[in-house]
């Protein structure tokens, strides 16, 4: 008889199935006797093995059945037990709003906007016209490189990384042009980017339109990748760890972060530098922004009022720039070193809505699930401990609504209620794939410091937005905080969170 027979025949599939159930039983005892825990060395493997061991029930029943979100919790409690401790032990952000940590920090606090109408190129005849810059004058580039050749070389988010790492690098007791005292080949750098080089594309694309292709910069592919701000930080500081650049529209910095951790989790990386970093406020981009109807719109006369995340006359995001990165290292790692600890990373989650490539779930659905299992990830049994959400929040129509009806399946209509969300888009405007860098600079600050900076522009209530957006002025809490999060969603159904905890 042929094998294909005998696999068609209903007689045939049980044995067969039989034969593939006492392989992998097989399999698995050879496994543990080699220790499980190779398998699980890097973060990526240790999800293909979770999908593998998922689709026994196929194997065992011929039919498949979805994950649980309970069993999938169960895994990831499992799992903690096993993961190192990650801990928070440097941060670095520029944006229009400040440039270092404490300036940024004291004007989110104190509600102030950086953002104004355009002078990067004239938008005359776009719909929004305004934007949160790095001006001239609040930030040297040169001073954040060995070499200043390198400025000139490089794109402006480059500029933008590499001074925001360089800021964590020291601010986590690291010397951020050698790394002495730690095993260089156990750093790593993840530091990614929405788009990247774009600026660099544009002027590159005029010089060839205009002079000819001879005058195209050799450097305008490396200047223009994503992936050379984290390889040229590692060229910068010696950090010879896992390195890549991540892209995924406004979730980028969240990305980056998450995935950092697990490095350190899973015993592949003492350190990890990672965040993410932007400049796309650019003649391109506001195009192309400004014709999806995405930009804030009616608001060019009063700049500061433009992004009004949750307020319902909020019309579109308003375009920032900057980067947003942090240092994050094993428990054991920063202890040895006696560095610095603000807090500890306890959880992450990343997943997609599978709904629309621009569009957010309407009821909210993969962000949910995404905010429960970075709760599960980071053994949160209380959820009335997390007191703090740093919301995406980007002021547009859409997102506000469904991000609040997201919160509200997770929490609870009232447990939502009880929590504290602010969006700091409304004063540093939307950062793209910096956003998830930047905001958890604002998470991880307003746990250390009990302070939840404000949601500037909540003046007119929406009805589908009702919760305590923290509204233009800041709160100090009386409680110490025990957890912050921070969520953000991008182009592409992509869904990120991030939790951060009081350390002990």
């Amino acid at each position: 008889m042929k094998l294909s027979s005998f696999i068609l025949t209903p007689i045939g599939i049980g044995p067969l199935l039989g034969l593939i159930a006492a392989l992998w039983t097989s399999l698995m005892d050879l496994v543990r006797t080699e220790g499980l825990d190779r398998m699980r060395r890097s973060p990526f493997q240790a999800a293909a093995n979770a999908a593998f061991v998922d689709s026994l029930p196929l194997l065992r029943n011929a039919r498949r059945r979805p994950l649980s979100s309970a069993s999938s919790s169960l895994r990831m409690t499992a799992d903690r037990a096993n993961k190192k401790k990650v801990v928070v032990t440097g941060l670095g952000v520029l944006n229009g709003v400040g440039v270092g940590v404490d300036p940024f920090w004291s004007n989110l606090v104190a509600g102030k906007s950086g953002i104004d109408k355009v002078t990067r190129f004239d938008p005359e005849g776009m719909t929004c016209q305004v934007g949160c810059e790095i001006l001239p004058g609040m930030f040297e580039p040169k001073d954040y490189f060995k070499d200043a050749k390198e400025v000139k070389r490089n794109d402006r988010f480059v500029h933008y990384a590499m001074a925001a790492t360089k800021m964590a690098v020291e601010g986590a007791g690291l010397n951020p042009n050698g790394l002495e005292g730690v095993d260089k080949s156990r750093v790593g750098v993840l530091v990614g980017s929405g788009i990247g080089g774009i600026e660099t594309l544009e002027q590159q694309k005029d010089n060839f339109m205009t002079k000819g292709h001879k005058k195209v910069s050799p450097f305008t592919i490396p200047a223009m990748i994503l992936n050379t701000a984290s390889g040229l930080i590692a060229i910068e500081i010696g950090a010879g760890g896992p390195n890549y650049g991540i892209a995924s529209a406004c979730a980028t910095g969240a990305h980056a972060i998450g995935d950092a951790m697990r490095y350190i989790q899973n015993d592949e990386a003492d350190i990890m530098i990672c965040g993410g970093a932007e400049a796309s406020i650019t003649p391109l981009s506001f195009a192309g922004f400004n014709n999806m109807k995405a930009m804030a719109n009616g608001w060019n006369d009063q700049p500061k009022a433009a992004s009004r995340p949750f307020d319902a006359k909020r019309s579109g995001f308003v375009m920032g720039e900057g980067a947003g990165v942090i240092v994050i290292e094993s428990e054991e790692s920063a202890i040895k070193r006696g560095a610095p600890i603000i807090c500890e990373l306890a959880g992450y989650c990343a997943n997609d809505d599978a709904y629309h490539i621009t569009a957010p779930h309407p009821e909210g659905e993969g962000l949910a699930r995404c905010l429960e299992q970075c709760l599960a990830d980071g053994g949160v049994e209380d959820k009335s401990q997390v007191g703090y959400i740093n919301a995406h929040g980007t002021s547009t129509p859409y997102n506000d609504k469904f991000e609040t009806l997201a919160y509200k399946r997770v929490f609870g209509e009232e447990g939502a209620k009880k929590l504290l969300v602010s969006s700091t888009k409304s004063m540093t405007g939307h950062t793209l794939g910096a956003a998830g860098g930047i905001e958890a600079v604002v998470a991880i600050k307003a746990l250390e410091t009990n302070q939840v900076p404000p949601t500037i522009n909540y003046e007119n209530p929406d009805p589908d937005c009702d919760l305590n957006y923290v509204p233009n002025k800041a709160v100090e809490v009386s409680e110490p905080l025990e957890y912050a999060m921070s969520d953000n969603l991008g182009f592409g159904g992509h869904n990120a969170a991030v939790l951060f905890k009081r350390y002990r």
